[in-house]
């Protein structure tokens, strides 16, 4: 029976880390839906002032009331771009003021992409918002439903539901319950694809234009053509400053006490023996070293064991107990394996000294021409790249290749790194 213990144990603690994944993603989901209520019904209030702006230029008042209809649109749009920034890649809002002119604002690009935004967030995502919000309070309303229908009026013991008939004894508010059953299987089931579609809209229209996005992407080009030069600059340096503190150092000591050893031998031979094991052990030394220097500049665990292998070998001798999933047919470049690698370690260092996690999942995959790599821990959250925490540098390595970083990491947890890599076909 010991011996079977552990196996059945394994199962039983990833099933528990299963839930509670899962319960994380349907908080996630209800905190989005909500949020998108917000915006949702600060777009349906701005889509009803659109409406009196309109009927205001027929009545002759355009000149009072346009003006203020594309400064409520970009406000409102600035307010969705920030929240889906929050949990997501982020979305930049052109840098020019809206237009104040009713003519400049019917041709602003930018403006007829917020106002089509705002008439799809203002119906649908507003739809969406409360149909989730609803799906979630029938479900804990109807579930409880069989421990307070006692306590409702005696001529009118009804619940309101989906279905809502009179309830006379405890079979009846059970049938309630497994109503509220059905309706918390529906939101686990469309509660994630509910967010998605609330926020696929905002994410594709409130996007920088074609011209703004080719000028962002140079810039952004720029800054990490510079970023990877000073990197590269920044790791040169380390590498010079660990073989001339160390290695260096350790072959000065072997040849002088090679020298030593040699005059020892014709004055007192008894004493050439100690000065050889002497130089040795700093021969040795410098041989660790040197293998430590090399390991930084690309790991040989790479080649030898593949990406798979070396990730398997960095979460054994991680501070926290760590699972992971790589699923990545075929080698990409070495760099890009690199990046990974040192991504990981770096991640898994910083997880181990300030999340006070108990279990950290690294899940790779290739999705068409990148390489996605997630990172999530059961921690405190609360990390911030402005603090020290390590995450400036890793985003470095990463633009440093073109790729793309996200860090959520709301106070209570759970943190999430998520990187994208581009490794070509």
């Amino acid at each position: 029976m010991p011996a079977n213990q552990p196996e059945t144990a394994a199962p039983a603690r990833t099933g528990r880390r299963g839930v509670r994944t899962r319960v994380r993603d349907l908080v996630d989901a209800l905190e989005h839906l909500v949020g998108g209520f917000g915006t949702a019904l600060l777009a349906f209030a701005a889509l009803l002032w659109l409406t009196v702006v309109a009927l205001g230029c027929l009545a002759g008042l355009g000149r009072l009331l346009a003006p203020s209809a594309p400064r409520v649109v970009r406000s409102i749009a600035d307010r969705e771009r920030a929240r889906l920034s929050r949990w997501g890649p982020e979305i930049i809002g052109p840098a020019a003021p809206p237009p104040t002119h009713l003519r400049a604002a019917l041709g602003d690009p930018d403006g007829r992409r917020e106002v089509r935004w705002l008439f799809v967030h203002g119906t649908l995502g507003l739809l969406l918002s409360i149909t989730g919000v609803a799906l979630l309070v029938y479900t804990v309303q109807d579930i409880t439903f069989v421990l307070w229908w006692r306590w409702l009026p005696t001529d009118e013991p009804n619940t309101p539901t989906v279905v809502s008939w009179t309830v006379q004894d405890d079979s009846g508010a059970l049938v309630v319950a497994l109503i509220g059953v059905a309706l918390g299987v529906l939101f686990v089931v469309f509660g994630p694809g509910m967010v998605r579609l609330q926020a696929w809209p905002g994410r594709r229209l409130l996007a920088p234009s074609g011209e703004v996005d080719l000028s962002l992407r140079v810039a952004q080009l720029s800054a990490t053509r510079a970023a990877a030069l000073d990197a590269h600059a920044t790791e040169l340096r380390r590498i010079e400053r660990s073989l001339h503190d160390g290695t260096q150092n350790r072959l000065v000591a072997v040849t002088v006490l090679l020298g030593a050893s040699r005059r020892a031998l014709a004055r007192d031979p008894s004493s050439a023996d100690e000065m050889l094991e002497r130089a040795q052990q700093a021969a040795e030394q410098a041989l660790a070293e040197l293998r430590t220097v090399v390991r930084g500049i690309l790991p040989p665990v790479l080649a030898d064991r593949g990406l798979a292998g070396a990730l398997a070998g960095l979460a054994a001798d991680s501070g926290v107990e760590c699972e992971v999933d790589v699923d990545v047919p075929g080698r990409c470049a070495a760099s890009v394996e690199a990046t990974t690698y040192f991504v990981v370690a770096e991640a898994l260092t910083n997880i181990a000294k300030h999340s006070r996690a108990h279990h950290a999942t690294v899940t790779v995959r290739r999705r068409g021409q990148d390489l996605s790599l997630r990172i999530q821990d059961d921690g405190i959250g609360g990390a911030d790249e402005h603090e020290g925490s390590g995450i400036t540098g890793i985003r470095r390595r990463v633009e440093a290749h073109d790729g793309r970083l996200a860090l959520t990491s709301p106070p209570g947890g759970p943190t999430t790194l998520q990187v994208e890599l581009p490794c070509g076909l």
